[in-house]
């Protein structure tokens, strides 16, 4: 389901009191112009999955957790801000996944300048 970013809180509490109480995964995908957020919730008892997707342009990439709801967004929100440079707002705790990693770059993102082979 396509909706606005301002509505993901809204939309994931809703989703959770249908029964899609199992956070499955939280990912973007980047198309140059624009990067997509895709967040998949399950219902367990249906076996049935829903995928809950926003735009967001890349001058304005940001998303506000959703750890209240699923407290297993936290691995999966903090992929996000190092994998694509997307801020997560509202999360208390900002360190970062990977331990020697500067933070700066985002190497899922297209525009990412890999190394020069050695």
């Amino acid at each position: 389901m396509k909706i606005e970013r301002e509505d993901l809180e809204e939309t994931v509490s809703l989703m959770k009191s249908k029964g899609f109480d199992y956070l499955v995964k939280i990912t973007a995908v980047d198309y140059s112009d624009h990067l997509d957020a895709i967040y998949i919730l399950r219902n367990m008892d249906e076996n049935r999955d829903e995928i809950i997707e926003f735009s967001m342009d890349p001058a304005d990439l940001w998303v506000p957790t959703i750890m209240k709801h699923h407290i297993s967004a936290d691995w999966y929100e903090r992929e996000l801000g190092e994998m694509f440079g997307i801020e997560i707002r509202g999360r208390k705790a900002k360190r970062l996944l990977l331990e020697k990693w500067d933070g700066k770059a985002s190497p899922l993102r297209k525009n990412f300048k890999w190394a020069e082979p050695y």
